[in-house]
């Protein structure tokens, strides 16, 4: 009957040498051995940044887009500034037209003069642009640049996916590039076929 009892021993055994190996082993790399989970606090200051990781600008500075017409179709330009403003100070910066420098590199505005622009509000990422009824005698009939303007302008944003168009709270029908309207929310592909590479 005792060879019987060995093995059971044995198997024992082989389950508690290495429990107790694995102590031993815990204990001397001086990792101690808790009966219940011990408080982690944070280490005091900021995480270190990998390198190769993106981090905001420091100063804050941000890239402003615009779109600019030149010739028969639409220029992206970037202006420097302290950071990105919201979507109805980006549409006022636009419709102040373009700078000296931009001036000199032959690019204009269809803005103002072809629509009037009251403002611009941010829902989700939808860009919501109010229009006023324009003047009957503007002298443009370049509507499609100056549409595309705002919406190329405003979809160069990381927060602006779309831009819709409102006129006495209604949808306004504008015009795409390709001469089609519609009152939906327009991306920068309805006007991808204006934009100079």
């Amino acid at each position: 009957m005792s060879w019987r009892r060995g093995p059971g021993r044995t198997a024992r055994g082989r389950r508690v040498v290495p429990t107790v190996l694995a102590v031993v082993l815990l204990a001397g790399c001086g990792v101690p051995v808790d009966d219940e989970p011990r408080l982690v606090r944070e280490p005091p200051g900021r995480f270190p940044t990998p390198s190769g990781t993106t981090t905001a600008d420091p100063a804050g500075r941000a890239d402003e887009p615009f779109c600019f017409v030149r010739d028969d179709g639409l220029v992206v330009v970037n202006r420097g500034a302290d950071g990105l403003p919201g979507v109805d100070a980006h549409l006022q910066h636009l419709l102040a037209g373009p700078n000296t420098a931009e001036r000199r590199d032959g690019l204009v505005t269809a803005l103002p003069g072809t629509v009037a622009v009251a403002g611009a509000t941010l829902t989700g990422t939808v860009a919501t642009v109010e229009v006023r009824q324009a003047g009957e005698e503007t002298g443009r009939n370049d509507e499609v640049l100056a549409f595309g303007q705002i919406v190329c302008s405003l979809t160069q944003r990381p927060d602006v996916d779309s831009v819709a168009f409102r006129r006495d709270g209604q949808p306004l029908e504008v015009p795409r590039a390709d001469g089609s309207v519609s009152s939906l929310p327009f991306t920068a592909a309805d006007y991808r076929p204006l934009l100079h590479r």
